[in-house]
């Protein structure tokens, strides 16, 4: 089994999806928990998480010997990410298959990677 990055992607100022009633807005939300069920009773779920707007981001770096820190996202863009799954998948076509079931359900951008190199034991 190889693990998969899917990201989850947004654009800031995009062109606006048609707002959501309450009614589909639960729906979507009751789907999206099915999917996210299912990823897991299946086996390919190893972890999940949802981010804050990128403007909450803090950026660590060293410049000059010393360890600097600014606020907000890495890269000024308009798109950024908004939350990923980390999935086991037997390969990319099933890796896929998650992904294309998560963006039909909340209708943004998902980019899949593979892991470098991932092994369940940690490379020395």
């Amino acid at each position: 089994m190889t693990r998969y990055l899917l990201s989850v992607h947004s654009v800031a100022g995009g062109p606006p999806r048609p707002p959501m009633s309450e009614e589909e807005m639960r729906r979507s939300h009751q789907r999206l928990a099915e999917i996210e069920k299912e990823m897991e009773s299946s086996g390919a779920w190893v972890f999940s998480g949802r981010l804050h707007e990128p403007d909450t981001a803090t950026v660590v770096r060293e410049s000059g010997g010393e360890v600097v820190t600014t606020d907000g996202p890495f890269a000024e863009s308009k798109e950024h990410l908004g939350g990923f799954y980390i999935i086991e998948a037997a390969d990319l076509d099933a890796a896929l298959g998650w992904a294309s079931k998560v963006t039909a359900c909340i209708n943004v951008p998902i980019e899949v990677r593979p892991f470098s190199a991932y092994a369940d034991e940690p490379q020395v």
